[in-house]
């Protein structure tokens, strides 16, 4: 079973979550058969090796992390490879992958360039 963690800075303000976890819904939405959970690096839970536990013990077989960062500083380049070693020691039998930050996504850069031309129409 494949899963996927959508992985966020965090926030102390539970609207600042709300984005996130509609992505989340919207991957639900589109394929059934993908767990989806979101996982914060920090100020807020759950954190990513709770939630790989959670969907290791829930029969995920192969998890991918997708880092929610428009900007690929610190965390994304440092925090995060040391987390997901974490989760990788923590479960050995279970593929982990983790793509890039999505603001290195061309798709999503010539979206965010398309709304700021087009407006919110």
């Amino acid at each position: 079973m494949h899963a996927i963690i959508l992985f966020a800075h965090g926030s102390r303000d539970p609207l600042w979550h709300k984005p996130i976890q509609a992505v989340a819904q919207r991957i639900a939405e589109r394929d059934a058969q993908v767990l989806v959970r979101c996982a914060y690096l920090e100020l807020t839970a759950p954190d990513l090796l709770h939630v790989a536990n959670e969907l290791a013990s829930a029969g995920a077989t192969s998890l991918c992390v997708v880092p929610l960062f428009l900007g690929v500083g610190k965390h994304a380049r440092e925090d995060l490879p040391v987390l997901i070693e974490q989760v990788k020691a923590a479960h050995p039998t279970l593929t982990v992958t983790c793509q890039r930050a999505v603001g290195e996504q061309e798709r999503l850069l010539d979206l965010l360039a398309d709304i700021a031309l087009k407006g919110d129409a």
